[in-house]
């Protein structure tokens, strides 16, 4: 096998409906450890809203990753001179989508958004809506330019999933192979 890097990453949750997703790729990124140097996680107010409601109050901090607050405009993900080199926000809600394509940092997920964009580092927007306005599609195609990755949460069903988990996990799969980490899964053709 291939030296990899270790990652110095950021997950971030916003409040578009999905919460399964980040639940899904913490519990995948647990399991990942070994690839990781430093990992951090910053949940939007209204991502706390949405995941108490849709994963039945189930506790955000069962996760190891350093959590953010996200007013702390003093934590290392808002300076381009720190070591984080991928961000990963899932699920991004179109209004989270919208700032970052705006370039308006109101807090520290759309700055973090920012930094990894200017500072030509890798940014996917694991977006979560049905369906699409031109706003929305404009939006894309702007972070797309920037140098981001939009990663919709579009299941396959290649692998022939038997389960919701192992459907929604194809997902999962494309996330962290999009943020280069070693994983097993199902490949195309393998």
């Amino acid at each position: 096998k291939v030296l990899m890097t270790k990652k110095n990453i950021i997950i971030a949750v916003t409040g578009a409906s999905g919460s399964i997703y980040a639940d899904l790729l913490l519990k995948r990124m647990n399991q990942l450890t070994a690839q990781i140097e430093n990992a951090g996680l910053i949940f939007s107010l209204n991502a706390v809203s949405v995941w108490d409601y849709e994963m039945n109050k189930k506790p955000i901090e069962t996760y190891s990753f350093k959590r953010y607050n996200n007013n702390d405009f003093y934590a290392p993900v808002a300076s381009g001179s720190s070591l984080f080199d991928t961000m990963i926000i899932c699920p991004c809600s179109m209004g989270t989508l919208g700032r970052i394509a705006s370039g308006i940092s109101t807090d520290l997920i759309t700055r973090a958004a920012d930094v990894m964009l200017k500072e030509r580092k890798k940014l996917i927007l694991v977006t979560r809506e049905m369906p699409l306005n031109l706003i929305h599609i404009n939006n894309m195609k702007i972070i797309n330019e920037a140098g981001g990755i939009i990663c919709p949460a579009s299941p396959s069903f290649y692998s022939k999933p038997s389960s919701t988990e192992e459907l929604l996990d194809t997902v999962i799969l494309k996330i962290l192979q999009l943020a280069s980490f070693d994983i097993e899964g199902f490949k195309w053709g393998a």
